[in-house]
């Protein structure tokens, strides 16, 4: 893959905050025109990886080009070519719609003729022609979240983060939204969200899953959702609650997960056969029947922090045995 072929590239990036790790040797790359997702839950080091990546946020360790440019050196000229969107969506409450728009084109010194055709396209593209003169401070979640996005995009940069941008929002706000973002994408646009929601997550073109800072899991939804085939397991049984606390037990099984009124179970390895879960089963006197199922990202998700829990736990046992 050629240099101008990718928006984003990390190696090695960290970043401690007094005794805390918060992001631990990341190696990341985004391709322009993609839309990228962070997925992890609160505390995993998301809205950190973005700051730095941003220029707002000095790392600790590591190397991060952005659009060709040496960050954090030469973060002034990267803020020129990207928008920045958080989930507190900033905005003006005893400001208008266009007023917003305004002040933040006055910020990025756009030529006033230019400012106004721009606002103009925004206002009729996100639909606040009937609302231009409406105080933001009385507008719905839905709504500040598409005019945060406008003014976000108001300079028409190469680069959008937008970091939990759908957090406060209802569902079908957050389906136009991302419906915006391919807009964005495939007008040129290279996209990297945050979120921590499985159903944003499956959209993204390719995905990075952190944890405790670490990042666990990288590649399109589909490639990590393959490598759990044949891991995958639901199980139907008169007794779910009795069933999961037995399967719980069944040495190779990650976890057992109610699904409505049947169990999602994913086990660590195809190795560990059906036959073996129902004997368990059936010796605690539980009938159940038991068939593949197909993974999801949430089972990824389960899988990987899992997997990077055991880890911790085993080097932590390494340096008690050393001590």
């Amino acid at each position: 893959m050629s240099a101008s072929e990718i928006a984003i590239r990390a190696r090695g990036l960290s970043k401690d905050f007094a005794q805390c790790h918060a992001v631990s040797g990341i190696d990341l790359t985004v391709e322009r025109q993609q839309v990228y997702g962070f997925l992890g839950p609160n505390g995993s080091g998301k809205s950190t990886s973005i700051r730095m990546l941003c220029g707002l946020l000095t790392p600790s360790a590591g190397e991060i080009e952005v659009l060709g440019l040496k960050i954090p050196e030469q973060a002034d000229i990267l803020r020129q070519r990207i928008g920045y969107m958080t989930q507190s969506f900033s905005l003006f409450s005893d400001l208008t719609v266009r007023e917003n728009l305004e002040f933040l084109a006055a910020i990025q010194n756009m030529p006033r003729r230019q400012a106004a055709r721009r606002i103009d396209e925004l206002i009729s593209e996100y639909h606040f022609i009937e609302q231009q003169n409406q105080l933001t401070g009385t507008m719905s979640g839905g709504q500040k979240q598409r005019l945060a996005l406008a003014g976000s995009v108001l300079h028409q940069p190469e680069l959008l983060f937008l970091d939990e941008p759908t957090s406060a929002v209802d569902p079908e706000s957050r389906r136009d939204f991302w419906e915006k973002l391919f807009e964005l994408a495939d007008g040129g646009a290279t996209i990297l969200v945050s979120t921590h929601y499985m159903d944003e997550a499956e959209r993204c073109h390719r995905l990075a899953i952190l944890d405790h800072g670490l990042l666990v899991a990288d590649g399109a939804p589909t490639e990590l959702t393959d490598v759990l085939d044949g891991r995958i397991l639901k199980v139907r049984a008169k007794r779910p609650r009795r069933a999961k606390q037995v399967l719980d037990n069944v040495p190779g099984v990650i976890s057992a997960t109610h699904i409505g009124s049947t169990l999602r179970v994913l086990l660590d390895s195809k190795q560990l056969s059906k036959e073996v879960l129902k004997r368990a089963l059936v010796d605690r006197q539980i009938s159940a029947e038991i068939e593949p199922a197909q993974a999801n990202l949430e089972d990824v998700f389960v899988a990987v922090t899992d997997k990077q829990t055991a880890s911790a736990h085993l080097a932590n046992s390494d340096s008690e045995e050393a001590r």
